[in-house]
């Protein structure tokens, strides 16, 4: 049956492509391109008529079903698809003056093989590269990290001179991406090499949630211009808004309306996402999902903001293959390198996280672990204190949403601000 709804929606999806011919930037990396596609329709939205991709739609299934049904909630169930191959035929059928201009699409590579399946029918004319990190996300069904690498590689391999594709040059992976492209590289980051380069770089935090944002000064067409973006509480934030001022610039949108645009955006849920918690506590919810360098630039974070005491709350990090166990276990060397006042896991996994921590020097007091979230909501609701600053973060599969749902001031807008 996927197969089948795999086909059918493939082929609309191309008929749309051939008729309203949309301009497709398409975005991967094992971190960041979630936020990089937020940032990006945010700096292009109120010059063109743009879509992104709802969620996590970045597969064989998701990816067409965005360019064909252009859908914003999740579908589920035999009569949401069929609705949904229903929608795009009477775009095929019909010209929709609605249609988006440009797509703004996640190209996810979950296995071997998908992202090459993407762009040959699918090809974008814009490739956003964010980052890799050293132990990546999703590296379960590749031989090596080497072999992730080459598959998301793959998005920038077919590129023409007429295209573009927008690196990450401070990543090494992705920069060497360059050398294996025909497509003209537009690159940013903090390297002096940097064709759209952030400096000065900073985070600012207070005693309460207005006080907090990133601020850096923008270097891009000869031009420096400071930015802010109130609510962003993590630096690494930085690489999403310098990609969506690349594509932004290279689609002509001025640069001052770009910034003045990134100034409203906001993480999406689960993503590093600052929430006012009980008993007038700062809660980071970055509760969709984890790897270990998201987790490693979470924590420190966590750290660096003001607060009476600082909680991780830390749940399974999954699809790591062989590498679960080391790559837990460097989670927890970090926590006891921070020296943060208490750290709670959630998960078989995470005791890992647990039995380093206690190696380098968090006191066994300060540490509780737990099977599931749902066993470490109570507890955690009743370790907190004023004045407390919490990060809540682990993968999908762990639903670390119940916990942030159980401590949040405002349960009652969790439909609203929580993952679902």
């Amino acid at each position: 049956m996927k197969k089948l709804l795999q086909i059918l929606l493939r082929w609309e999806a191309r008929l749309i492509l051939k008729k309203y011919k949309p301009l497709i930037v398409a975005v991967t990396g094992s971190v960041g391109k979630t936020s990089a596609k937020e940032a990006i329709y945010e700096a292009l939205r109120k010059t063109y008529k743009t879509y992104r991709s709802f969620g996590n739609y970045n597969t064989e299934v998701g990816v067409p079903l965005s360019i064909a049904g252009t859908y914003d909630r999740e579908i589920r169930g035999f009569w949401q698809y069929f609705l949904a191959l229903s929608k795009g035929k009477l775009r095929i059928l019909f010209r929709d003056k609605k249609y988006p201009q440009v797509l703004v699409l996640e190209y996810g590579a979950d296995r071997p093989g998908d992202i090459r399946y993407l762009v040959k029918h699918f090809p974008p004319n814009i490739a956003v590269a964010t980052a890799i990190g050293e132990i990546p996300a999703h590296l379960e069904y590749y031989k090596n990290r080497n072999e992730l690498i080459a598959e998301k590689t793959a998005l920038v391999k077919k590129l023409t001179p007429r295209e573009v594709a927008v690196l990450n040059i401070d990543d090494p992976d992705i920069s060497e991406m360059a050398e294996k492209t025909e497509g003209r590289i537009i690159a940013y980051g903090t390297d002096e090499k940097a064709d759209i380069k952030a400096s000065g770089i900073s985070v600012k935090s207070g005693a309460s949630l207005d006080d907090f944002g990133l601020q850096f000064k923008l270097e891009a067409q000869g031009k420096v211009i400071p930015v802010f973006v109130s609510g962003l509480i993590a630096s690494h934030f930085v690489y999403s808004l310098l990609a969506a001022v690349a594509v932004g610039l290279e689609l002509k949108v001025g640069i001052l309306e770009i910034v003045n645009a990134l100034s409203e955006f906001q993480t999406p849920p689960g993503r590093m996402r600052l929430l006012e918690g009980i008993k007038k506590t700062v809660l980071i919810d970055d509760s969709y999902n984890s790897s270990p360098i998201a987790a490693i630039k979470a924590l420190g974070v966590l750290k660096e903001l003001k607060g009476a005491r600082k909680i991780a709350v830390l749940g399974d990090m999954l699809e790591l293959g062989g590498k679960t166990e080391d790559a837990h276990r460097e989670i927890g060397l970090e926590t006891g390198k921070l020296g943060l006042d208490f750290l709670v896991t959630a998960g078989m996994r995470a005791k890992f996280i647990a039995d380093e921590a206690k190696l380098y020097g968090v006191p066994e007091d300060k540490i509780l672990s737990f099977e599931t979230s749902d066993d470490a909501r109570l507890p955690v609701q009743n370790l907190l204190k004023q004045g407390d600053v919490i990060l809540v973060k682990g993968s999908r599969g762990m639903r670390m949403e119940k916990i942030v749902r159980e401590i949040m001031a405002e349960p009652e807008r969790a439909d609203e601000l929580l993952v679902h």
